[in-house]
């Protein structure tokens, strides 16, 4: 089996700067058996995500992106989070259903859209458990032995989980019908990250003129939940695009704006990694 995922190392010197990309994969593998329309399928990919942030490797971060496709497994869920629905037996370990799951869109999507079944079959517990321990949870150590390693060299680090998001809500969607602003920056209500880097974060883009809103609609999940300790100088915050700036949305193709806002991405990263580099000194000098 190929990794689940690939890793974009620092091309200068290393910093405690870690991007992550696990929606952007658009690999469906073959067991999948889905049944969803592949428009639908890719409604629920953050197209395009790795290569928009691609630049922050050569500020010092490291990129690490999914290869594979949200809707066979979505590491942006709890592994707990289980739709028995889904399965045809009983699963025989912890299950902890969130609203993301009886919305049909939790670790393992019943839903690719509203009304449009992702499988016309029930799945067997050994294939979730594969999906598991084959592409979950190698993305979930990649991810968090980049972050151990950069916190015991530095004593701190700050992670960004990078998404996209559709221009308006659907039905699956808390904010069903509503425009949604350019970015939307989330650290789990203060929990994953400081409050003030979220805030310095938000006003660099609003400083690169675009519309942003913290924690609405959107208040990070599981990526940010996992790794963000603010208490231990660990910040994690997600950073939600909205797809209009990029991308066209019924073709899943670059738009007009594409070249644009990847620039803009290149000068937040260098932002970014001055930010961190400037908070590392001021550790080691205390």
């Amino acid at each position: 089996m190929n990794s689940p995922f690939f890793l974009l190392l620092p091309q200068t010197e290393a910093i405690p700067l870690i991007f992550d990309s696990p929606h952007s994969g658009t690999e469906l593998p073959d067991n999948m058996r889905a049944i969803a329309p592949h428009q639908a399928l890719m409604t629920g990919c953050d197209a395009f995500i790795d290569e928009l942030w691609g630049s922050a490797v050569q500020c010092g971060a490291s990129l690490l992106a999914a290869r594979f496709h949200r809707t066979y497994i979505d590491v942006n869920r709890s592994r707990y989070d289980i739709d028995p629905d889904l399965l045809d037996e009983p699963w025989p370990e912890r299950i902890e259903t969130s609203a993301k799951s009886k919305a049909g869109m939790g670790l393992i999507r019943r839903l690719a859209l509203p009304g449009v079944p992702m499988y016309d079959r029930k799945l067997t517990v050994s294939e979730v458990r594969q999906r598991l321990d084959n592409y979950y949870l190698p993305y979930h150590r990649a991810l968090e032995s980049l972050i151990e390693a950069a916190h015991a060299r530095s004593g701190a680090t700050w992670h960004i989980d990078c998404h996209s998001m559709k221009s308006v809500g659907n039905a699956m969607n808390v904010d069903c019908g509503e425009p949604r602003p350019d970015f939307v920056v989330s650290d789990r209500n203060g929990s994953s990250a400081a409050p003030s880097f979220t805030n310095w974060v938000a006003e660099q883009l609003q400083q690169l003129g675009y519309s942003v809103k913290i924690n609405d609609p959107y208040q990070g999940a599981e990526l940010i939940r996992a790794y963000g300790a603010p208490a231990q100088n660990k910040h994690s915050i997600q950073i939600e695009i909205n797809r209009k700036l990029y991308l066209d949305e019924n073709t899943f193709a670059r738009n007009e704006g594409f070249a644009a806002l990847q620039q803009n991405l290149a000068i937040m990263a260098k932002r970014l990694s001055l930010y961190v580099r400037a908070k590392v000194n001021d550790t080691f000098e205390r």
